[in-house]
Formats: C-alpha cells, sequence, structure tokens
C-alpha cells in the first residue's frame, strides 16, 4: 500500500517513515512511503487515486495539513483516509474540522503511529473504491 507522508520538514517526515517502517502491522501489507513538502505535490498524489493513506503534519507552512485534509476530502473523489499530526491538544478540534480520520499528537510515539496508520490502511483494503 501507498502511504503519502507531507511535511515542509525533512525530519518530521523522517521520523514519520521510520515509525511506520516497512510493515506497521503483521496483517497490513508492506508500506511504499511518497514524500511530499509542497501542497500542490500533496493534492496531485491524492487526487491520481494512487494513495491508501496519507500522514499530514498539520505544522507545515504555508498550507497546514488541516487545511489540505480538508480540501482534499471536499475534493476528492474516493479520497484516502488522513491521519494528522498535531502539535497541540488544543488542535483536536481543528483536526475534527479538517475531515481528518485519525489524530496523532507530537511528540510522535512511533507504536501510535505506526498503529493508527496499520488501522487507516485496514479501513482502505476494507472500503477502496477503485480497487487495484
Amino acid at each position: 500500500m501507498r502511504v503519502l507522508v507531507y511535511s515542509d520538514d525533512a525530519a518530521t517526515r523522517a521520523e514519520v517513515i521510520q515509525a511506520i517502517g516497512r510493515r506497521p502491522a503483521a496483517d497490513v501489507p508492506l508500506v511504499e512511503i511518497v514524500e511530499c513538502a509542497t501542497e500542490p505535490k500533496v493534492h496531485q498524489w491524492l487526487g491520481s487515486g494512487e494513495i491508501d493513506v496519507a500522514v499530514l503534519d498539520g505544522e507545515t507552512q504555508p498550507a497546514g495539513g488541516m487545511g489540505v485534509s480538508r480540501q482534499a476530502k471536499d475534493e476528492v473523489y474516493d479520497c484516502p483516509p488522513i491521519c494528522l499530526i498535531i502539535a497541540r491538544r488544543d488542535d483536536r478540534w481543528l483536526a475534527a474540522w479538517s475531515k481528518a480520520d485519525a489524530v496523532v499528537p507530537q511528540p510522535l510515539e512511533p507504536m501510535v503511529l505506526a498503529d493508527t496508520v496499520a488501522d487507516l490502511m485496514r479501513r482502505r483494503s476494507a472500503t477502496r473504491l477503485n480497487a487495484k
């Protein structure tokens, strides 16, 4: 399955990729990571139908993951499940506004992120409209 990781911070992308690993749980497929640092590229990938799960950094500048999530959920046919990384607990209401499927707080706990991504992968396998 293809997992998109969006952040303008290369260290954050690397931390997310390391936490997800090649297979975040034994019962899910191997993961192919797609890294994005810019909003246009994220929208291109999400609109392509080739992404199974997206992990978006809510602190990315100039277009944060929350706004990107909201736009994708409103505009992308069969939008993949989205996990938002938030910096503050108080940002949970914004994550709900963004229509994110899951939220993970910073500092990142690798097992929490891996479990969350695995859950979203399972959900995508069960609900994918464009069967591969």
